[in-house]
This record gives C-alpha cells, structure tokens and sequence, in this order.
C-alpha cells in the first residue's frame, strides 16, 4: 500500500495539533501527562497535627501562611481519614495501602516488652507492599525524611534500615534507623539544652546529628531539597516522603514562639515555625517551570491531636480515639500541572476517602504496574486519583471505611471508648468487640458525632454491626480482643 506525501502531511498535521493541545493543557489530559513526564511526588506528613489547626482550616489563633498558599493553589478535603488514631498503624497503612492490623501493627511502636505485651510487631515486615519500593521499580529516586516509626526505636536495635524498605536515601529522627536527627530541648534560660533520644544514640547502625529541637524541621527539609536537585541532575522523577516531627510534643519552639510557656502557647509556636521551615521546599518547587508543572504534593497529619495541644473542633475525640476527632486529617494536594483548572483553590467537602487509598491513586497517577514488586497486591485502599486532581469531587468507596482502636487505648471502667467503628456513606457506627455500646450518628446532619441514633434505627445497626464484625475477624487478633477469645 502506497502512501502519498498529502497523506503524510496531513498525519503530521493531526499528530502536531494532537501534542500542542496535549502540552498546552498540561495534566489536565490525565493519559497524556503520564506518557510525558512520570510526575514528582512530594508526601509531607505532619505528626499530631488537628484537624482545624491549619488556619486554612480555621485556625483563628495561628496564620499557616505557607500551607495556606498550598491549598489556595491546590484543593483541600474535609472528609479524608487516617486509618488508625496513633502514629506507626497510621503510617504503615499509608505506606502499604492496606490495614495496618494486616501486618500487626496497631499501636505506636515501643520497646520490645511493650510491643509483645499488646501483639504489636517489633517493626514493619519486610515483605509488605511499600509505595517507595514499587516506585523505584518504576525509575524513580525515592527518599525518606524525617520520622519513620515503622522499626527501630527504643530497644529495638536490630529493625531493617529504612533504605531496606525502598528508599535511596534517609534521614530519620529516634524513630528509626540509619542516619538521623537527634533534638536538643533548649529551655533559653541560660541552661544547656537537654539530649532528647529514647534510647537511639545508644543503638548506633547510623550516623548521629544534635540539632536543636526547633531546627529539626529544615534539617529534614534541607535534605530533601538536596535531594531534589540531585534527582534533577540525573533526570529522574522523585518520590520522597517528608514526614516531620513536629508538632508532636516536646514542644520547644524558638524563644520569639513561645508566647507565654503555656501547653497551647508553645504548640503554636511550633506550628508557626514548621509552616515557615517546609517554606524553602515549597518554593522551590514553584519556582521552578518543569518542577511546577510536574509535581505533586499531598499534605496531611497522621493523626488526632494530643489534648491540651492542638485542635480538631468541631469534632469530639482527639488522638487514640476512634471519633472523628482522631481519625479525620486535614488534607491538603497542590499540583499546578495536575489539578483542573477550575478546582484549584477549592475545599471538597463531599470525597470521603482515607489514607489506605494513596498507594493505589499515587500508582495509577504515576502509571506504576503494581506487578512490579510482588505481583499481583491485593489493596484495601481504592484508586482516588480522579478525586485528587479534580476531576471528581464525590467519589466514595465501594467498601466501608473502617477502623480497630489501640489495643492500649481502652478508654475508663466509668468511660470505655469504642473498639471498632466503620463508615459507610453519611454513616459512622461504633461499637465494642462483644457487641455492646453501639453509636451511630448521621455525619451529613452531626459531624460531632453527639446525637446517638442506634436505637432508632435497629435494622442499620444490624447491618453495620455485622459488616464491622466481619472485617475484624478478618485480622490478626492484638491484646485489645484478649477479652473476647
């Protein structure tokens, strides 16, 4: 078959057109953008942080100015959950996409003693699916920075390196293992700052930095940066994890921010001072034209807030509690390439997803095969991609969402808190592990989660009660469900 020189000119002509719309519209044409460029992928995941202690989430007595601009830039979700209210079971189930009770991991870890008095692992299984390490697979630089809690703290000084997990490069805090920043408590009133380590600098496997405790923050981001610019050098997109500590307690803001030494003064101190410090990151990447149009940052907390400290009003409970107040996170994704034009600088208010469905979205944007790693990954996390750039703003999950609390977070004898808890729809239902203290409020009409309907509506709680039960016999068993065997 002959083809003449009219017919070629009008395929260059079609395939000119096509390209021009495709680079003109950046990401907005999803298949295309990942034929043309992987996209850089930024996880900043603040530890402690409430739900409304953002100012752009109404924080009245502190102004988050930097993150801010991510969210006016960006979309930011109100109805986004963590999987678990405390820090190791919340991280692991962003890590691998899948409930953290999978691999047993259910509380903070601790010593070896404590981690086998509640059936908790002494650190995340090797062979779990981890986003880094499938993303590597794919030719990206991965990178993690700032705190792990995944292995490697306390006692346990024999826990894989992080860098055993997927990761090019680290730099951890006493959480983990490998190079890491060590916090100097400073008082500033004339007296040496004290060594704040729970046992890592006597563990070695790693290089050690004192630093003060409010520098720690652009420690970690000064990491990353270099570690953007070598990406960059050598033409690889970059996946990096920048998981602070703060604003986890101890607080020790600089002097200007420490307002008046109080609990909350201080707190706030530390929270200005972190949305300063993740800054430099912010705006490099804005900075830069290919950066700009091919990165992408999520933004949220990995749990609840400790009482006294920050805030998640209107919602009851705090951290290690499986009220919304523990369990929902402000979250904040900025992409300038990415996002459609007209959701940037919007809130959705109508997406209810957690924090087990990025690995499978952050896969489907990058157009990684999750086959890479250990063939075929079974996620209980669902793809969101669409919802995070946009272009949906009411997807729900097919499943319930669900949650287990803290084996050592019971509650009182007077006050006992929820073992369980799901939602489904506008639905959130709580419960014991024995059936007894069922709850269940209507979302849509009392996020506070005050008016109890369970009695008022029997066949519902019949249903969910079942479903709830369901699931967790599904999962490894902890020392919460001790009682119940």
């Amino acid at each position: 078959m002959k083809t003449s020189c009219f017919d070629i000119r009008k395929v260059l002509s079609g395939a000119i057109f096509f390209w021009t719309t495709v680079l003109c519209c950046g990401f907005n044409v999803f298949i295309s953008a990942n034929e043309a460029a992987s996209p850089n992928i930024v996880l900043v995941l603040i530890d402690d942080m409430g739900w409304s202690d953002l100012s752009c989430f109404g924080n009245k007595a502190v102004k988050t100015v930097n993150i801010d601009r991510l969210a006016q830039e960006g979309i930011s979700f109100t109805q986004f959950y963590v999987c678990s209210p405390l820090c190791s079971p919340s991280r692991c189930g962003m890590t691998t996409g899948q409930y953290p009770q999978r691999w047993r991991i259910t509380s903070y870890l601790d010593n070896r003693k404590r981690n086998t008095e509640r059936g908790v692992a002494q650190w995340l299984d090797p062979s779990a699916p981890v986003l880094a390490r499938f993303l590597r697979k794919n030719g990206y630089a991965t990178g993690h920075f700032g705190k792990w809690h995944l292995g490697g703290q306390r006692d346990v000084g024999d826990a894989p390196l992080i860098s055993e997990y997927g990761f090019d490069e680290t730099l951890t805090n006493f959480e983990g293992l490998g190079s890491r920043i060590l916090p100097l408590l400073n008082t500033f009133d004339g007296t040496d700052p004290k060594r704040h380590s729970l046992g890592s600098d006597t563990l070695g496997r790693g290089e050690i930095r004192w630093v003060n405790r409010n520098y720690v923050t652009s420690s970690y981001v000064n990491k990353a940066l270099e570690f953007i610019k070598k990406a960059e050098q050598e033409n690889k997109p970059f996946y990096i994890n920048l998981w602070t500590d703060d604003v986890h307690s101890p607080f020790f803001p600089s002097q200007e921010l420490r307002g008046d030494g109080s609990k909350k003064s201080r707190y706030h101190g530390v929270l200005t001072e972190l949305d300063r410090q993740l800054a430099p990151l912010f705006d490099y990447i804005r900075g830069s034209d290919s950066l700009r149009k091919n990165t992408l940052i999520l933004l949220l907390s990995d749990n609840g807030p400790e009482i006294g400290a920050g805030s998640s009003q209107p919602l009851r409970g705090s951290k290690g509690t499986l009220y919304e107040g523990g369990v929902r996170s402000p979250l904040i994704v900025w992409g300038d390439g990415f996002i459609v034009s007209e959701q940037k600088g919007t809130q959705n208010r109508t997406a209810v997803f957690q924090s087990i469905d990025i690995v499978p979205s952050l896969l489907k944007i990058t157009g990684t095969n999750k086959e890479l790693e250990v063939g075929e990954t079974v996620f209980d996390g669902e793809d969101f991609s669409e919802v995070l750039a946009g272009r949906k703003t009411d997807q729900q999950h097919q499943t319930p969402i669900f949650w287990r609390r803290p084996p050592d977070h019971p509650g009182t004898d007077a006050e006992p808190l929820p073992d369980m808890a799901l939602r489904k729809g506008k639905w959130k239902f709580l419960m014991q592990f024995d059936g007894s203290g069922q709850q269940l409020y209507d979302l849509e009409k009392d996020v506070t989660e005050s008016i109890n309907l369970a009695e008022s509506q029997p066949e519902l709680v019949n249903e969910l009660s079942r479903t709830l039960r369901d699931w967790n016999h599904s999962l490894p068993k902890d020392a919460g469900e001790k009682s119940q065997d």
